[in-house]
């Protein structure tokens, strides 16, 4: 059921964008029992001068230009514990392959209600 929308600098190989995609999805599979057939990606590049308006820092954390922006939608059926395991699996996943350090992981997470899903045929298959 997730949906993850993920935002890479353009520089970012295709062999790069397939690695996050599994290093996000391999982190769902652990840390929320996402099955392995569910899989939507939406990975979308940007330009580190133009197509990403940012703050060189946050919080402390120092950007790089391979800043990398995770977005996941999911059913809000998750703890804080497993939401923490997420975002952990996530950077460490991330940056043993493709190499990303884990301050340019940037990771949203919407939760929304079972209900709100369509997986296709018109149909409300959470419902």
């Amino acid at each position: 059921m997730p949906l993850a929308r993920i935002s890479v600098p353009r520089q970012r190989s295709s062999a790069d964008r397939k690695a996050i995609s599994a290093g996000i999805h391999a982190a769902l599979q652990e840390a929320f029992n996402v099955p392995a057939d569910d899989l939507f990606h939406l990975v979308t590049e940007h330009d580190p001068d133009s197509g990403l308006i940012r703050s060189a820092s946050y919080l402390g954390i120092e950007y790089s230009d391979d800043l990398t922006i995770i977005q996941i939608t999911v059913s809000d059926t998750r703890t804080l514990e497993q939401k923490k395991q997420l975002f952990r699996l996530i950077a460490r996943n991330l940056a043993a392959k493709p190499g990303l350090r884990p301050q340019d992981v940037f990771i949203n997470l919407i939760e929304v209600k079972k209900e709100n899903w369509s997986f296709g045929n018109g149909e409300a298959q959470y419902a």
